[in-house]
């Protein structure tokens, strides 16, 4: 017998809605890896996740602790209490099993093998601030995807204008922009740009997000050149204090991550004494991914089993620097170097004399991640010499330890 609408799954196009899943069991029968790309979604939805199936993979194992799982095959039973249902098992017959017991209790099903069959589909989903994007095609999920994609594009590089869908309240945002290459900014940081009405930006922030902006937004340069003009902590305190509290939203836009030898907390401590607003959207920092994308791990198993960042922007010896140069001299994983280009041929003396030997391998990146990068390979006893013969300027990162020859074997002579 047809009920009537029965024929809504196959000759009708979807009716979207957003389903508001918090604290209700929702039922997703089946473990594998359409469940675990599933299963994460309900989670951040407050769903009250129930798993039934005999075997899960690991990675849906390991969240039991957010999530009920029943190992054993599923039974009619399991819906009962179920506002929504995910048949998502390799088993056709089980999936339909599912499907017509949860009709029958007309609860809405996704049924991972058979669209045709569900009476629910998983749209292709993104988020963009406040915004959560839902893309249906007609049971084609790769062009929902596609869909979904582009449009994210759009939103993220301003293509697409959404700022109504992003908080853009007064206060302060402190954004780490991560190397330089503007493709590893995070996607929090473009919503943050996105949100300002003013942009204060350091010179290590990635450029080119710059020219995106909109043409209402105040940039503001803080630019610290090496030897060069200077803007001080104190001024940019002032700065993001003073524009939040005209009832604008300040970005703050730094290079690599906040609060690595970034003074973000500086600028935290400024806003919450003035009683500004303020929030950080961490960075990738320079100290790991600089290396990585030149080629070199800071840690390698049975190579280096700690990895030490440093700022070389006071020199061993100083009466204000905070660096127990001949601890470090007698760790033997790997040193990074941050801000060291001046001072860093007498670091390389301070470690070897501290014990480190003159022939550990030395990577020094210039310009990471930019279009202008180049590495310097060298030794730390020839790390003086290379700096002038190369003219290496900041900024530059500089690798320290056997990790740099186990990436780069051929120039250590290693097979």
């Amino acid at each position: 017998m047809t009920r009537p609408g029965e024929n809504h799954r196959t000759d009708h196009t979807p009716y979207p809605v957003g389903l508001r899943l918090a604290g209700r069991r929702v039922l997703v029968v089946g473990g594998g890896h359409v469940a675990q790309r599933r299963i994460p979604a309900l989670i951040r939805a407050g769903a009250d996740v129930v798993v039934v199936s005999p075997d899960v993979t690991p990675s849906v194992e390991g969240l039991t602790g957010v999530l009920t799982w029943h190992a054993r095959e599923f039974e009619p039973a399991d819906l009962d209490g179920a506002w929504y249902a995910l048949a998502l098992t390799d088993d056709p017959a089980v999936n339909a099993a599912v499907a017509e017991a949860a009709e029958e209790r007309r609860i809405f099903c996704v049924r991972g093998d058979d669209a045709s069959e569900s009476s629910a589909w998983t749209p292709a989903v993104g988020r963009h601030g406040h915004l959560t994007v839902a893309v249906l095609a007609n049971r084609e999920p790769r062009l929902s995807a596609g869909v979904r994609d582009e449009i994210m594009t759009g939103l993220r590089d301003g293509t697409i204008s959404a700022r109504a869908g992003l908080d853009t309240t007064a206060g302060v945002v402190l954004v780490g922009g991560g190397p330089g290459d503007p493709e590893l900014v995070t996607v929090a940081a473009r919503h943050a740009l996105a949100s300002a009405d003013v942009v204060v930006a350091d010179r290590l922030a990635p450029r080119e997000l710059l020219d995106e902006l909109p043409a209402h937004v105040e940039l503001v340069d803080v630019a610290k050149l090496p030897r060069g003009r200077h803007t001080t902590q104190e001024v940019i305190n002032e700065t993001i204090v003073n524009r939040a509290l005209e009832g604008k939203r300040v970005v703050r836009f730094k290079g690599g991550d906040n609060y690595v030898f970034g003074r973000g907390y500086e600028e935290v401590i400024a806003c919450q004494e003035a009683g500004v607003p303020v929030t950080v959207v961490p960075g990738l920092t320079s100290s790991i991914s600089v290396p990585a994308r030149a080629g070199i791990p800071v840690t390698h198993r049975g190579v280096a089993h700690e990895f030490t960042v440093i700022s070389g922007h006071v020199p061993p010896g100083h009466p204000t620097s905070l660096v127990d140069w001949s601890a470090v001299a007698r760790m033997r994983g790997t040193v990074v170097l941050l801000m060291a280009v001046e001072n860093a041929p007498l670091i390389a003396t301070t470690l070897m004399e501290g014990g480190r030997d003159a022939g550990t391998p030395v990577a020094v990146v210039v310009e990471g991640t930019l279009p202008e990068e180049r590495t310097v390979l060298t030794t730390l006893g020839s790390l003086a010499a290379d700096l002038v013969a190369h003219e290496v300027r900041p900024p530059a990162i500089i690798v320290v330890g056997q990790v740099v020859a186990v990436a780069k074997p051929g120039h250590y002579g290693l097979a």
